[in-house]
């Protein structure tokens, strides 16, 4: 992989940035993905053992045949990036200043198995609102940045970078770009660090907007964490006193916590997964399999039945780990993590919640308004998963301005 950085531009430290891949490395990756040994067919007719070989084979298809990863490259470099050095790591983010002059400042965090790329499509509704049917008064200057690890950032080479201390990283890089009052905003990952941040609050932050809520409390998600293989019967131990989405929402964690080896082995193994350093088709198999409803998503666009996603979307954030070689690195941040995702953790800045219906749990309102005391806006959507600004961007690019409204 190639890059190119340029002197420092503007602010001491930071220095402008541009993706180039070589072609031989193109060429190298087009050459690996005929080589696969295919598994047999799985043994059930649906997706309960995993990607379906015939998924996975018309991705291999797509990706050796018709796939052009420079398309995405020139929509990256098309944006200005940059790359400045943290507590003793170089951090990649794309910033991009609205027009607008008095817009609102917003650090959006990527999660896994993801990247900037999952923000690409809310980068001009979120900076040139006017352009998309809202008002300038909506507008932001958007900066968003790639996790220690994951994409054009630094791969850490010590232990220590969990979440909480990316979450002080990105408060260290808005101050850096010279913002005195900003907002955040995360799904996955990107939701944890955003709840550290605001559980951190610096005084710079105003707010924070989640996706991905931390709500349930820390009882029942303890309760339901523990019983992984359903020996405990956590279901039918819930306190009796909850309401239907409260119990909705516990039986969706529950089926997470039960479905999540992929992350069990990252947080305790992340080196035995060589392999996926080694193969692009078993990178692209570990990386589709994230939840079920959004395998479901991904396998139609790979059946000519796109709802959300294309299969260049898929393949743009499966391709840039593959050059980046960042299937172990993005990894690790697995074994640094010490926080639940889901449990509530005492936030008390001002707090947005869009509540999404195919997301690993849909946060109840009564949760919300317990984990979040100072909650300025909750809602309920009739659509949209896991990967809300890729899969839903518009109703995504209207939560965060709603969400943010008042704090103008």
């Amino acid at each position: 992989m190639a890059v190119k950085t340029e002197a420092p531009a503007g602010v001491a430290g930071i220095r402008p940035f541009t993706i180039e891949i070589p072609e031989a490395e193109l060429k190298a990756l087009r050459a690996r993905i005929p080589a696969t040994r295919w598994p047999e067919r799985e043994i059930v007719a649906d997706q309960s053992q995993g990607v379906q070989l015939a998924t996975i084979q018309a991705l291999a298809r797509y990706w050796e045949t018709e796939y052009d990863w420079r398309k995405v490259e020139a929509r990256l470099n098309a944006l200005p990036q940059f790359v400045t050095e943290i507590d003793g790591l170089d951090i990649h983010f794309i910033h991009v200043r609205s027009k607008h002059d008095d817009a609102l400042p917003l650090i959006v965090t990527h999660g896994w198995p993801g990247s900037v790329i999952e923000q690409l499509k809310i980068v001009d509704p979120l900076t040139n609102p006017t352009a998309h049917g809202a008002s300038a008064s909506d507008a932001f200057h958007l900066v968003i940045p790639s996790i220690p690890g994951f994409g054009f950032s630094g791969k850490p080479t010590t232990t220590g970078w969990g979440p909480d201390r990316i979450a002080r990283a990105w408060s260290e890089l808005m101050t850096r770009l010279g913002y005195t009052r900003y907002v955040a905003q995360g799904g996955d990952w990107g939701a944890l660090i955003t709840d550290l941040m605001g559980l951190q609050a610096p005084p710079e932050l105003v707010g924070i907007h989640t996706n991905m809520p931390g709500t349930i409390p820390p009882d029942i998600d303890k309760l339901l964490q523990c019983d992984i293989t359903g020996a405990n019967n956590a279901l039918g131990s819930l306190p009796s006193n909850l309401s239907d989405d409260e119990k909705r929402a516990c039986e969706q964690a529950d089926f997470f916590y039960k479905h999540i080896a992929y992350a069990l082995m990252m947080g305790t193994r992340p080196q035995t997964l060589t392999g996926l350093a080694d193969s692009p088709v078993g990178l692209a198999a570990f990386m589709l399999d994230h939840d079920a409803r959004s395998l479901e998503l991904i396998s139609q666009s790979f059946a000519a039945q796109p709802r959300g996603l294309t299969r260049d979307d898929v393949l743009d954030n499966i391709t840039l780990f593959w050059l980046t070689n960042t299937a172990i690195s993005a990894a690790r941040i697995y074994a640094e993590n010490k926080y639940s995702f889901f449990a509530a953790k005492g936030v008390s800045i001002p707090v947005a919640v869009s509540a999404f219906p195919d997301e690993l749990y849909q946060a109840p309102r009564s949760w919300a308004e317990q984990a979040y005391p100072n909650l300025i806006h909750y809602n309920k959507l009739d659509k949209g998963g896991h990967f809300a600004a890729w899969e839903q961007p518009q109703l995504f690019s209207e939560e965060l301005r709603a969400g943010f409204r008042s704090l103008r």
